[in-house]
C-alpha cells in the first residue's frame, strides 16, 4: 500500500518515546496508547486497537477493527487480533501497579474498561513525554510539511482571490475554496489535541466576523453556521466591497499539517491606521521567526518579543475584548496545536526541527483580524518559513 510510514521511521520514534519515558517517569512499567493520531504516529496506522509498550519488552499493537487494514497500511513489528482487552492481558505474564496513559485523550470509562483485565491500581499520565517526542521533526515527517506548505501558499495566495466576488456567503466561499484545497493535495482534516475541538477547514471571515466570540483557543472567530454548529461560515454574511478577508485555515499531506493566515482587502482600502496595526503584527512574526533557534526558550522568546509591544497595541492582540490567546505561536504536526507553545510555562530549550506556526494578529472593531501566520521549521539560523512570506492585506479586485 502506498504511503506506508517506513519501518525504520517507526523504530526510531519508539526508541525516542522509551527514551524520553526514561528521562520523565524513571519507575515507568507500561505505556498503553489508545487515541488514534498517536497510535498513527507510532505504528503507521489508526485502528479501533491499543499500543502496548512495556519498559522491559517489545511494543505489541492489538486491533479490535480492522486487522487486515492495520496490517496492509502497517510496518509495525508485532500487530495483533484481539477480541477484547482481555486477550491483550493475556500476554503479559506480570501486571504492573502502574500504567501510564494519555490523561488528556483517554476517557475514564474507556480506561476503566481496559483496566478491568489489567486490573492496575494507578494510572499516571504520559502526555509530556508523548508530545516532546513528537515535538522534533524527522526527515520524513518535515518532507510532508514541506509539500503541505508549498501548496498551502499556492491556495492562499493564488486561488482564493479567484473565488472572491460581491454577494458571495462566508459558507458559500468555504464550500467552493474545499474542494480546490483537495484538488491541490491537501488531505481534507485538520485535526486537534485540544479536547472537544472541531474544524471543518479553518476560519474565513468577511468583515467583522473575525473577532466574533468563539470557544477556540486563539486569536481569531466567526459567526458560523448556527449555535449548534458554530463553525465554516455564515450563509447569511455577504462579502462587500471594502471588507477585509481573514483566512485562516490548514493545509496537509500524509497526516502532516501546516498552519497560515492571509489578509484580503476586497475592492477597496483599509484605514491608514488599520496598515500600519497589521505590519506591526508582521514585524512581530518576523522578530519571533528569528528566534526560533536551538536552546532557544519558549517562555522567553514570548516574555522578550511581549515586554516590547507598546501597552496600547497589547489592547486586542491576539484576540478581541476578553477573548485573548496567551501565546504568540503553536507547534504543529500531526495535529494543528501541538507541543511547545510560544507562550509563559515552556521553559524547555527548542530542538532543531521542531516546527511551529506563529500567529501575531489583533482584532479592530469594525474592521475584523489582522495580522498574520506562517508555519516555520527550527533552525540554526532562525525559522525557516514553510508556507511563505507573503505579508497579507492582499489587495482583491472585484
Amino acid at each position: 500500500m502506498a504511503g506506508k510510514v517506513p519501518a525504520r521511521e517507526l523504530q526510531a520514534r519508539m526508541a525516542a518515546l522509551r527514551q524520553r519515558m526514561d528521562q520523565d517517569n524513571p519507575e515507568w512499567e507500561l505505556l498503553a496508547i489508545f487515541s488514534k493520531i498517536n497510535q498513527f504516529y507510532f505504528t503507521g496506522t489508526m485502528q479501533d486497537a491499543v499500543l502496548l509498550i512495556p519498559r522491559n519488552g517489545e511494543a505489541s499493537y492489538w486491533v479490535r477493527r480492522n486487522l487486515q487494514r492495520a496490517l496492509d497500511e502497517s510496518e509495525f513489528g508485532t500487530i495483533r487480533q484481539m477480541g477484547s482487552f482481555r486477550d491483550a492481558a493475556a500476554a503479559f505474564p506480570r501486571l504492573p501497579h502502574t500504567i501510564h496513559v494519555e490523561g488528556e485523550r483517554l476517557p475514564l470509562s474507556a480506561f476503566e474498561r481496559f483496566n478491568k483485565h489489567f486490573k492496575s491500581t494507578n494510572a499516571a499520565p504520559a502526555d509530556l513525554s508523548i508530545s516532546a517526542v513528537r515535538a522534533v521533526k524527522s526527515a520524513y515527517e518535515l518532507e510532508r510539511m514541506e509539500q503541505a506548505g508549498i501548496i498551502h501558499q499556492r491556495i492562499l495566495e493564488q486561488r482564493v482571490p479567484e473565488l472572491l466576488h460581491v454577494g458571495i456567503s462566508e459558507a458559500q466561499f468555504a464550500s467552493e475554496l474545499y474542494p480546490i484545497m483537495v484538488a491541490e493535495g491537501h488531505h481534507g482534516i485538520a485535526r486537534f489535541g485540544m479536547f472537544d475541538t472541531e474544524m471543518l477547514i479553518g476560519h474565513l471571515c468577511f468583515g467583522a466576523s473575525s473577532i466574533y466570540p468563539t470557544y477556540f483557543d486563539g486569536p481569531g472567530g466567526n459567526y458560523g453556521m448556527s449555535p449548534a454548529v458554530p463553525l465554516l461560515g455564515s450563509r447569511t454574511h455577504l462579502l462587500k466591497s471594502g471588507d477585509l478577508v481573514f483566512v485562516d485555515v490548514c493545509c496537509g499531506v500524509d497526516g502532516y499539517n501546516t498552519d497560515k493566515t492571509m489578509t484580503y482587502v476586497f475592492d477597496g482600502e483599509l484605514p491608514p491606521a488599520a496598515i500600519n496595526i497589521h505590519k506591526r503584527c508582521v514585524e512581530i512574526q518576523d522578530e519571533v521567526a528569528a528566534m526560533l533557534k536551538p536552546g532557544a526558550i519558549p517562555a522567553e522568546i514570548f516574555a522578550t518579543v511581549t515586554g516590547k509591544i507598546e501597552p496600547e497595541f497589547m489592547q486586542n492582540f491576539m484576540g478581541f475584548g476578553e477573548r485573548q490567546a496567551s501565546f504568540l505561536g503553536h507547534g504543529i504536526g500531526l495535529h494543528v496545536d501541538e507541543w511547545p507553545v510560544i507562550a509563559k510555562g515552556f521553559d524547555e530549550p527548542l530542538q532543531e526541527n521542531m516546527v511551529i506556526a506563529v500567529e501575531p494578529k489583533k482584532g479592530l472593531a469594525g474592521i475584523g483580524m489582522v495580522g498574520t501566520e506562517n508555519t516555520y521549521v527550527v533552525t540554526p539560523t532562525g525559522g525557516r518559513s514553510l508556507t511563505g512570506n507573503h505579508p497579507g492585506l492582499l489587495p482583491v479586485a472585484p
